[in-house]
């Protein structure tokens, strides 16, 4: 493939950061799906701060009945996210903006495997950490994210 092609077919696999593929494409060639995901999650972990804080600010709330990604929705849906009571919605939308008045950012966490209460439970429990720690958490799990993604598409093309 081409770095525009390359790049169109995996550029969403970052939330709205089609940079990370463009900057994967010249390390090609890959030796297999977890040499591409290791080269992309380098790449975000040796990116400028600023591109970071992009990264993780291009993530939707959890929750959120917004505008965002179809994978984000996929993953949000499978999560239960999407059937919360009115009063889990409501204490979702506090906890989210408890932490983005905290850090600065939406909280990020790779919700394949998990449900609504696990969820709930990291929010409460991550909220503690220092902006830091919490920001490394972010992207690690921004880097999980899109392993998932990655390999889902890999797997189903």
């Amino acid at each position: 493939m081409g770095k525009s092609e390359f790049t169109d077919a995996l550029g969403w696999v970052y939330e709205h950061s089609p940079w990370v593929a463009e900057r994967a494409w010249c390390c090609k060639p890959f030796k297999s799906i977890e040499h591409l995901q290791h080269t992309m999650a380098l790449i975000v972990q040796s990116a400028a701060e600023s591109e970071q804080l992009h990264l993780i600010k291009a993530h939707p709330d959890l929750a959120a009945r917004i505008d965002m990604a179809d994978a984000s929705v996929k993953e949000q849906t499978a999560a239960g996210l999407n059937t919360l009571t009115s009063e889990e919605y409501i204490e979702f939308l506090q906890l989210n903006q408890n932490y983005k008045d905290k850090f600065g950012f939406p909280f990020i966490i790779a919700v394949k495997g998990l449900n609504k209460h696990l969820i709930k439970e990291a929010m409460q429990q991550r909220i503690q950490l220092n902006e830091k720690s919490e920001k490394a958490e972010a992207i690690k799990q921004i880097n999980c994210i899109a392993q998932n993604r990655l390999s889902d598409f890999i797997n189903n093309n």
